[in-house]
């Protein structure tokens, strides 16, 4: 794929569209395979390029693929963290020494560790994450209009408790305003059953795309699949798979409709790893780890290819 910053969904590393009308800075660009830290406390944006990029008819994009269009797909051992825009990870340099976020073999890893502590929240949260998809050195940005699928295999350790305060792998977000997280993923607690639920949190009454019960998914590879439409009524499936590939079975299948996913004329992006409150038990927050292989980010609607 060539660098060219002028396809729709792809837009050059630099400044967002609110800070060509003046005020954003531009984040820097690449990391190394393993580091300790990666204060990231500014959200970074990108350049939409061209007209055809923010060309829209009441708010339909001019042009969207009829059928998914494979936009990312990052190798661990040849892109490695620049897969992803940032990582946010001890970004108050409590802990220089520690790695978070970093390739190990065919796999991208997320540490985690009771006694961090994130930047925000006034000491009450934990954050390792990645944020955004980059291909050939471009931002993926994903608009109002839009229909973007993302799947990836993912590993939840046994010491990934689920929690009665928030836990997050998976969050969607605006960049320019720190909008939502519009969607969550997160091993969360129904009384004593720990459970994996996908959520529209910033849609009155939070309401769930899917749950299913986070006990049989532990210690193992499993399928993780996406489709979101962008937008004020906006739209999410969650897909969880028991395996890998096309014939592992399927757990749990959940769409919900007229959800909050905005763009706020900037862009959405996902986030992956753990974000988690201390305010949970204290038995929950221990050192632990999230296993993420086998990205893929696709643009357009239709039938995913299968493996």
């Amino acid at each position: 794929m060539t660098d060219n910053p002028t396809r729709r969904g792809l837009t050059r590393r630099g400044p967002g569209r609110r800070a060509v009308l003046g005020s954003l800075a531009a984040a820097a660009a690449g990391a190394p395979l393993a580091f300790s830290r990666w204060a990231s406390a500014s959200a970074s944006t990108t350049a939409t390029t061209s007209t055809l990029a923010s060309a829209s008819t009441d708010g339909v994009p001019a042009f969207a693929p009829a059928a998914p269009q494979l936009l990312w797909s990052p190798s661990p051992s040849s892109d490695g963290l620049d897969a992803f825009e940032g990582i946010e990870a001890d970004r108050a340099n409590l802990h220089p020494g520690r790695k978070y976020v970093y390739v190990e073999g065919d796999h991208y890893r997320f540490d985690i560790y009771k006694d961090d502590l994130d930047s925000t929240g006034d000491g009450d949260r934990q954050r390792t994450e990645s944020k955004g998809m980059v291909t050939d050195g471009d931002y993926l940005s994903m608009h109002d209009g839009e229909t973007w699928s993302i799947t990836y295999e993912m590993y939840i350790p046994s010491t990934l408790h689920g929690t009665s305060h928030f836990t997050h792998i998976f969050q969607l977000k605006t960049v320019a305003t720190n909008g939502g997280p519009w969607i969550t993923l997160s091993p969360s607690r129904s009384g004593s059953t720990e459970i994996l639920r996908a959520q529209a949190d910033s849609t009155s009454g939070n309401p769930a795309i899917a749950t299913t019960n986070l006990a049989p998914l532990r210690d193992k590879w499993i399928t993780v699949q996406w489709t979101f439409t962008i937008g004020a009524k906006g739209t999410a499936r969650f897909v969880a798979r028991n395996g890998t590939g096309s014939s592992a079975p399927v757990v749990v299948d959940g769409t919900k409709s007229n959800l909050n996913i905005p763009d706020q004329d900037d862009r959405v992006r996902p986030k992956w790893g753990i974000y988690r409150s201390i305010e949970s038990a204290s038995s929950d927050i221990i050192d632990t780890h999230l296993l993420i292989r086998n990205y893929r980010g696709y643009r357009g609607t239709g039938t995913l290819p299968t493996s």
